[in-house]
């Protein structure tokens, strides 16, 4: 099939004097490019591995393939597809390959010395590795096998491994291994059943081709709003191949304004060495509106980096203007105290129409605040959180073992995941660990709280546009009396009112043991006396069974009312219903999870009228 069909349109490299802007993103990302983009996504030939002999056999140089399936989707469900009792699930590894043939179509405006082709996957894993006609590809960050599942990576591809007509060839394994991030997919150590799912690995998203300068900006950009002085600083990543004199310039519009004066504008003259480094640059936006969940306003960044003989590739993104803190009783957004009225949120298998049901569901409940759990999403939900004025809490998929390996592989895909998630106003908190999942020795291993301890401090420095939690729900980390994390977090599941009263009354005394399953904080003592927020991040549950609680669609309604009245009558910052949607066994969903129909009344978990 001529991949043709499937492409957004062939567009131009613009020169720097081009006012031309880059169209709203419709692949997963956030840092968009041109729509010059061609699409592998489709039918695919595809094999199960079963005794992994593919490399050793050289299945990349050729290979009979006897199933097809389709890109993007899940292993799981392409061993389901094939129909073959030896190929349904895997139990321990699971080994697949994938390969398809495809004509790449002449772009207008691609020359050698100026510009090459780029490979994306949008997510896929957790471990990749890929061929073209036969040669191995090393992604941009130097990997020939690329580790991770929830985030994007990118192959440059030169002038020499084009063909008129391509192989791609694309290797994925993945395994149960404890230590490497997994959410709540199940691993050796956490079974599938109750809170623990089905694993859902491999293709994940879209794959595409498009053309990108030898010297540009990548699609990896931070931003912090200085709201008190209306300044953005903007982090940006260059990929150099000719080193030389550019010029980074920016530019901001009211987001989609295409055809006024930018409201700022400012270059940034630099010489740059081949290769990839980080910079900042900072831009003044006078008079610039705030972003809040009321008036979430959004502005339009345009990023370029000029060469010397004014050849530029943009970049586009937006952000909005906000500043989250935590100080003392309170969640503060943009200086005014702000009550966290939130939801867990487990998207699971959701199609991204379906995800968007379920976030205006979510706002029509009265939800201020989506807890997205522990797992990487389409990054497109991110931009839909920013439209709607839906602030986000966000988390790493935690391994489920603790050990150095473990502590590895989590930071990795920390950095992995911020690296494209920074633009975004609406992710106001990130969560390192929940529950003490990938870290079960908090308690007693000094070594694991140490690491926590320089996690939270990462943060601070070099993200200080979110609030971090340590370890979601219980045992907190506290180094010398200072907690090492911005929110004190309590998770409470109790169907009884009045054990419900008794546990917020404790918690608000400052009580941090016999309160939730767990003490409240490990380390050195902590004194609480108000220091920092109190926030129930996940309470209810009512309707699953290990919570008990009631069933009855209106004996739910009016519990859940009640306990949400007893949560505003304390000082408490925030909270958060578990949870929107039901997921395989976990029957405790407010959503239709297909139709995104609300099971409740609307505002139920809204704070109540003072």
């Amino acid at each position: 099939m001529e991949l043709q069909t499937l492409n957004h349109g062939l567009t131009e490299f613009r020169e720097e004097k081009s006012t031309a802007t880059v169209p709203a993103p419709s692949l997963p990302r956030a840092v968009n490019r041109s729509d010059s983009f061609f699409l592998l996504d489709g039918e695919w030939n595809f094999v199960h591995d079963i005794d992994d002999r593919g490399l050793s056999e050289g299945w990349h140089l050729g290979h009979q393939y006897e199933r097809t399936a389709s890109w993007p989707g899940t292993i799981e469900t392409h061993l389901a597809e094939a129909k073959d009792a030896t190929q349904t699930s895997w139990q321990d590894t699971v080994v697949v390959w994938y390969e398809r043939e495809f004509t790449l179509p002449a772009m207008a405006g691609l020359t050698a010395d100026k510009s090459m082709f780029q490979l994306t996957f949008g997510a896929c894993g957790y471990e990749t590795r890929v061929w073209l006609n036969g040669v191995p590809l090393e992604t941009i960050e130097g990997e020939f096998v690329h580790y991770g599942e929830y985030t994007s990576f990118s192959y440059e591809l030169n002038a020499e491994h084009i063909h008129p007509v391509n192989r791609i060839t694309v290797r994925i394994a993945d395994s149960m291994d404890a230590d490497i991030p997994r959410g709540k997919q199940e691993s050796h150590v956490y079974k599938r059943g109750g809170i623990w799912y089905q694993t859902a690995t491999g293709a994940v998203r879209s794959i595409w081709i498009e053309p990108v300068g030898r010297n540009r900006l990548r699609s990896r950009v931070g931003i912090v709003s200085l709201v008190e002085d209306e300044l953005v600083r903007v982090n940006l990543t260059t990929r150099i191949h000719d080193p030389g004199q550019y010029t980074i310039r920016l530019r901001v519009f009211d987001k989609g304004d295409t055809h006024t004066e930018p409201l700022a504008q400012s270059d940034f003259p630099l010489r740059l060495e081949a290769g990839q480094k980080q910079q900042r640059v900072v831009i003044d936006v006078p008079g610039g509106k705030l972003w809040s969940p009321e008036s979430p306003t959004l502005y339009r960044l345009v990023a370029e980096l000029i060469d010397a003989d004014g050849y530029s590739a943009p970049i586009e993104t937006h952000f909005g203007l906000r500043k989250v803190e935590a100080r003392g009783c309170c969640v503060y957004l943009n200086g005014k105290a702000i009550y966290l009225d939130g939801i867990l949120y487990q998207p699971g298998t959701a199609t991204l129409d379906e995800i968007k049901q379920h976030f205006h569901a979510m706002k029509e409940l009265g939800c201020n605040l989506v807890r997205v759990h522990i797992t990487g999403v389409d990054p497109r939900i991110y931009n839909l959180a920013d439209e709607m004025g839906l602030l986000l809490w966000v988390e790493v998929p935690s391994p489920h073992s603790s050990n150095m390996r473990s502590r590895e592989n989590h930071k990795a895909e920390l950095i992995r995941m911020l690296a494209l998630m920074e633009t975004h106003p609406a992710i106001v908190i990130w969560s390192l660990y929940n529950e003490d999942w990938g870290a079960q020795d908090i308690a007693t291993n000094a070594e694991t709280r140490r690491y926590i301890t320089d996690m939270y401090h990462f943060m601070q420095i070099h993200h200080p546009q979110f609030l971090v939690v340590d370890n979601d729900g219980w045992h907190h980390v506290s180094c010398e009396g200072r907690l090492k994390s911005d929110l004190l977090t309590a998770h409470l599941y109790t169907p009884d009112i009045d054990r419900w009263r008794d546990l917020l009354d404790r918690l608000t005394r400052g009580e941090l043991e016999g309160v939730a399953a767990f003490p409240m904080v490990v380390g050195d003592p902590f004194f609480f006396r108000n220091q920092v927020p109190l926030i129930v991040s996940e309470w209810g549950g009512f309707g699953f069974a290990n919570y008990g609680g009631p069933t009855d669609a209106d004996d739910r309604t009016d519990r859940i009312r009640l306990f949400k009245q007893e949560l505003r009558k304390r000082g408490i910052a925030g909270d958060v219903y578990t949870q929107a949607t039901n997921i395989e066994e976990e029957r405790n969903g407010l959503i239709d999870f297909h139709s995104g129909e609300l099971m409740v009344p609307a505002g139920l978990l809204a704070s109540p009228r003072k």
